[in-house]
């Protein structure tokens, strides 16, 4: 494990969960295996997330889609909150779950909706105003 693992891992998560409130799923790790936790932790945020192979933003909103068609609600409150971090807008998020209509159903569109307005209406940014 090098330091510029470590660095890279600890910027990553920094830019996608900052300002994030309640337990990060690395927290929830670390709480059954300390050793494990840190090691999902360097792998996903530190070598996963952190690939400059697509920008931030479209890494956030097709893990927003995957979870909306995976009806993985808590997951995508995280994410979601992510994709807003990265500097995705509400409206592109809306549209990245809209778009899943075709793939999980409309039951998991209203779900990853009802989700979305949460994040925003914590964030004080609910009802979305048209531009």
């Amino acid at each position: 494990m090098s330091d510029e693992l470590i660095e890279k891992t600890k910027a990553t998560g920094a830019l996608y969960f900052r300002g994030i409130d309640g337990e990060k799923p690395f927290e929830l790790w670390r709480a059954f295996d300390k050793d494990l936790g840190k090691e999902l932790s360097l792998f996903i945020t530190g070598k996963l997330y952190a690939r400059e192979k697509i920008p931030h933003p479209t890494r956030q909103l097709v893990t927003v889609a995957v979870l909306t068609v995976l009806s993985r609600p808590e997951e995508l409150k995280l994410h979601i909150q992510a994709a807003l971090n990265v500097g995705c807008t509400s409206k592109e998020v809306a549209e990245v779950i809209f778009q899943t209509f075709t793939y999980g159903g409309i039951p998991t569109v209203n779900s990853a909706l009802k989700v979305l307005r949460d994040v925003l209406i914590e964030k004080g940014q609910w009802p979305v105003v048209d531009e």
